[in-house]
């Protein structure tokens, strides 16, 4: 396969962009990361997209934003339907390597990506014949820096194992804060952990906890006045550990300013 048709093919891939803790114990759809023996590796498959593709800069259907601020580098991969959950599984790391073959892979070698984008359906083809992020296939799309690191580009649509693994983050988990007046958007980034968010609740200085609904992607929002008064957070993985993070933005914060608190144990 040319570089040219692997280039043009990857365009299917579309673009949907002082703190405490304690811990309590709900499940996704993939197995438990809490178990002390390895994870399975299952069988999938991965293409890769360009070099200095513009949905590095966009960040995707996860919402990060920029990839490369927002600490994510190349170390990022796009997921096909049945394995992006709605945007659920937003934030987890998978670890995937190449399936043993001569030609193309690099033996001994696997890269661990965090999930920041959605690989769109194209129901024009058939899974087997074009439509690689449709249903049922389990598709995994690279940057092409993170692909090359376990098998040569000409492999193009490469037979691959993958499994979900915790993730590891350096510093805290990150809060974005957004919005205007009483409408409040929190980006949640850098989760270590399951790495996926389950759930958020959000507690001025003179409220309880409030729940927050999923947006999209990791964007969490809130119609509520918190204004003039510190923010705390709970935010709770996919496998049901929870952190809460106290008094993470101080009572002068504003919109557009981003905090650091608490971080999940890995």
């Amino acid at each position: 396969m040319s570089l040219l048709l692997i280039i043009n093919l990857s365009i299917i891939f579309t673009l949907s962009s002082k703190a405490t803790s304690h811990y309590s114990s709900s499940s996704s759809s993939f197995p438990p990361l809490q178990s002390s023996s390895p994870p399975e590796w299952r069988s999938a498959r991965a293409t890769y997209y360009a070099a200095a593709d513009p949905r590095d800069a966009v960040g995707g259907a996860c919402g990060y934003g920029d990839l490369v601020k927002a600490g994510y580098g190349m170390a990022t991969v796009g997921l096909s339907e049945v394995l992006f959950e709605r945007g659920q599984i937003c934030g987890a790391c998978f670890e995937l390597k190449c399936v043993d073959d001569l030609r193309w892979c690099i033996p001994g070698t696997s890269i661990i990506v965090t999930a920041t984008n959605f690989c769109a359906p194209n129901y024009g083809f058939t899974p087997d014949g074009g439509g690689r992020c449709n249903a049922p296939n389990k598709h995994f799309v690279l940057p092409i820096e993170a692909f090359e690191k376990i098998a040569i580009w000409k492999a193009g649509n490469m037979p691959v194992l993958y499994r979900r693994i915790k993730c590891r983050k350096e510093g805290g988990i990150r809060f974005m804060i957004d919005g205007s007046n009483i409408f409040i958007s929190v980006l949640i980034t850098n989760v270590a952990g399951a790495g996926d968010v389950a759930a958020v609740k959000i507690k001025g200085s003179r409220t309880g906890w409030l729940p927050m609904g999923r947006n999209w992607g990791q964007n969490w929002h809130i119609n509520a006045d918190l204004k003039n008064q510190p923010l705390s957070f709970e935010v709770t993985n996919s496998d049901g550990v929870t952190v809460t993070c106290y008094n993470v933005a101080p009572k002068d914060w504003n919109f557009g300013q981003t905090f650091e608190g608490k971080q999940f144990v890995s």
